[in-house]
C-alpha cells in the first residue's frame, strides 16, 4: 500500500536523560520522532511514546536497563526507506535501497546527500556537549519525497 499522506518526523538523539520542553513541543505535531540512541534513562522514553510513534536504537551510553533496545533498525515510513544507528561507524556495509540513515553520537548535526543517500545526524538535543549547540531535525515526508529542517535552540 502507497501512503500518500503529509508526515512528520521528529528526529533526536543524544538526549542523556534531558528531554528539553522545547524539543516536547516540536515532537506533539510530528507522527513519528526517531531517536538515533543515548537516551540514558527508560523514563525518557516514557515520556516520548505518547508524542507518536517512537523508533529508538541503543546508545554506547545507555546502560543494562537499554538491553532489549536494538543497535540498529532498517524500517520504511511514508514510503522512505530508514536505517538508523547511535554511531555511524557501526552503519552497515550493506544498506541495499535504504534512502535515509541516521545516527547519533558526535552531538554535532550533520545532514548530507551521498550517492542519493542522505546521511543525517540530528546533533544533540539534551546537553550540550563538545563545544557544539543543542540541534534536532524535523523531516517532512511526502509522496516518498522528504525535506529536513534543522532546529537549533
Amino acid at each position: 500500500m502507497t501512503e500518500t499522506k503529509r508526515i512528520k518526523i521528529g528526529i533526536i538523539s543524544d538526549t542523556h536523560g534531558l528531554l528539553r520542553p522545547e524539543v516536547v513541543e516540536i515532537l506533539k505535531n510530528c507522527d513519528y520522532i526517531f531517536h538515533a540512541g543515548d537516551v540514558d534513562r527508560p523514563e525518557l522514553l516514557d515520556a516520548l511514546r505518547p508524542l507518536g510513534a517512537l523508533y529508538v536504537v541503543r546508545g554506547n551510553n545507555d546502560g543494562y536497563w537499554a538491553q532489549n533496545l536494538r543497535r540498529s533498525l532498517n524500517f520504511t515510513v511514508g514510503n522512505v526507506k530508514f536505517f538508523i544507528v547511535h554511531d555511524k561507524k557501526d552503519v552497515a556495509w550493506e544498506l541495499g535501497d535504504t534512502q535515509v540513515v541516521i545516527f547519533g553520537h558526535s552531538h554535532q548535526y550533520f545532514s548530507k546527500e551521498i550517492d542519493g543517500r542522505l546521511w543525517l545526524n540530528p546533533g544533540s538535543c539534551g546537553r550540550s556537549r563538545f563545544g557544539g549547540g543543542v540541534t534536532m531535525a524535523v523531516m517532512t515526508v511526502e509522496n516518498g519525497v522528504w525535506t529536513v529542517e534543522k532546529i537549533t535552540f
